[in-house]
């Protein structure tokens, strides 16, 4: 009788630990995609909450493409028929954006967007 006691006071004593160690699981982050074709990145604006956790998964469409975010100093290659992966943790408010850095033809300086992140 004893030892069915103290296994009972054991584990009543680990379930609010385990509880706790549940609300400090990070939850996973919001995947976005991202096409990069010829002048234009879809979707070219994008929403975020400050502090938001996202995995970005951008593919080039046609041909090569890159993926810049000079804010957070972060560049990509874009080659046709791959997926990049980037994640990032949403700053404070603000509008974070990016664009493509390897020349894609006449309405290439066009080729923009930007995270619109609020509080």
């Amino acid at each position: 009788m004893r030892r069915r006691q103290l296994i009972g006071l054991g584990a009543a004593a680990a379930a609010p630990l385990l509880l706790l160690g549940r609300g400090l699981a990070q939850p996973a982050p919001r995947e976005i995609e991202i096409a990069a074709q010829r002048f234009r990145f879809t979707p070219n604006r994008i929403p975020l909450k400050a502090g938001e956790a996202v995995l970005l998964k951008i593919r080039a469409l046609d041909f090569a493409h890159g993926f810049f975010i000079p804010d957070l100093d972060r560049r990509m290659d874009l080659i046709p028929g791959r997926v990049v992966e980037f994640g990032f943790t949403a700053p404070g408010p603000g509008t974070l954006h990016f664009l493509c850095d390897n020349f894609c033809g006449d309405g290439h300086e066009g080729m923009d967007g930007a995270f619109e992140i609020t509080a």
